[in-house]
C-alpha cells in the first residue's frame, strides 16, 4: 500500500510541476510583451455580398491597411435609410489594423465600396493576446 501511495504522490508531483511550469512560462511570456492600449483597432465594414467582401478584404490586406480581415457571412441588417426601415442580408468584415491606419482604411473602403454611404467604424483594442497584437504591428507599417 505504501508503494502505491508513493507512486501516486510522485506522479501527482510530476504532473503538478509540469502544469505549474507551463502556466508560469505562459504568464512570463505574456508579461514580457508590452502593448499600449488603443495602438490597434478592430474595424467593421458591411458589404452587400461575398464577392464585394472578398475583393475589399484582399485589397485591404495587400495594401497593408490591415493584418487580417475576417469575412463573416450571412448577417441580417435592419436600418433606416431615406425615411424607410430596410432589412438586408449582408456580409461583415472584421478588420484588425493599427489605429493610425483607420483613416486610410476608411478612404480605401469609400473609394472601392458600392454603397453610397459605406459603413466603416472602428473600436480601439484595449487588450489581447500579446503575440497576436505584436503580429498586427509587424504586418501593418506605421
Amino acid at each position: 500500500m505504501k508503494t502505491v501511495f508513493c507512486v501516486h504522490t510522485v506522479l501527482l508531483s510530476v504532473f503538478m510541476f509540469q502544469l505549474l511550469r507551463t502556466v508560469g512560462l505562459r504568464a512570463f511570456s505574456m508579461a514580457s510583451e508590452t502593448y499600449t492600449s488603443g495602438t490597434h483597432s478592430a474595424a467593421f465594414v458591411t458589404c452587400p455580398n461575398d464577392t464585394v467582401a472578398r475583393d475589399l478584404a484582399r485589397g485591404i490586406v495587400e495594401k497593408k491597411l490591415a493584418a487580417c480581415v475576417n469575412i463573416v457571412p450571412a448577417i441580417k441588417s435592419i436600418y433606416e435609410w431615406q425615411g424607410k426601415i430596410e432589412e438586408d442580408n449582408e456580409v461583415l468584415l472584421m478588420i484588425k489594423t493599427r489605429s493610425s491606419k483607420v483613416p486610410a482604411l476608411a478612404e480605401y473602403v469609400r473609394s472601392n465600396h458600392p454603397y453610397e454611404v459605406a459603413e466603416v467604424i472602428s473600436l480601439p483594442i484595449d487588450q489581447g493576446n500579446p503575440p497576436y497584437l505584436k503580429w498586427i504591428g509587424d504586418i501593418v507599417p506605421e
